[in-house]
């Protein structure tokens, strides 16, 4: 298995038979967590659990409460990994996730990257008009992110949204059907009033 060989050659062994790597008489483990209420980031915390044990990296997995999650782990930086979400707006402007100024408390650049390129590309990519000019920061930020790896992007989750037919205006795009739903409506001739009480 290839993986074992590479923590090997790296200096990891199970020299107890216990099935856990050690290096320098420490263990490899380490505990993840997400927040209650997301049954797929549990699932998540759980394959990546049994796919590590299979090479000798034992997994914890800690549930949270949403705000004990935020307040007393994330904004505190109180954790070894985490399962969280990102959504990016169709411009792509991921400042506030990538800048090395943006890992202050309560911001959200909460794993404290730092790199002098890609705070340079997101200041000018935020810096221009000229689309062709922004594309070419932001896929060098990706580039780079792909190469240091300071999140491993595990998967875009699959949607099936249902509107009703009513709804005119609605594109399909790559980004999905939600982008442009502020160009959506309702032909008046279809349009219902419903009142309460």
């Amino acid at each position: 298995m290839k993986a074992r060989a590479l923590l090997a050659e790296a200096g990891w062994k199970d020299t107890n038979g216990d099935g856990i790597l050690e290096k320098n008489g420490v263990p490899f483990v380490f505990e993840i967590i997400t927040n209650q209420g997301n049954e797929v980031r549990a699932k998540c915390a759980e394959i990546i659990q049994k796919r590590l044990a299979e090479v000798g990296i034992q997994v914890k997995i800690r549930i949270l409460e949403w705000a004990a999650f935020v307040n007393d782990f994330i904004n505190k930086r109180r954790f070894d990994a985490t399962i969280l979400a990102w959504t990016i707006p169709m411009d792509p402007d991921i400042y506030d996730v990538w800048h090395s100024s943006k890992s202050g408390p309560d911001e959200l650049n909460f794993v404290s990257y730092k790199n002098r390129e890609v705070d340079d590309l997101l200041e000018k990519g935020r810096g221009t008009f000229d689309q062709t000019q922004r594309k070419k920061c932001y896929d060098r930020i990706q580039e780079i992110l792909a190469e240091e790896q300071p999140y491993l992007f595990l998967y875009v989750s699959d949607a099936l949204p249902i509107i009703h037919a009513r709804f005119r205006g609605i594109e399909a795009a790559p980004l999905g059907i939600g982008y442009n739903f502020i160009k959506w409506y309702v032909p008046r001739e279809e349009q219902k009033l419903v009142m309460s009480p």
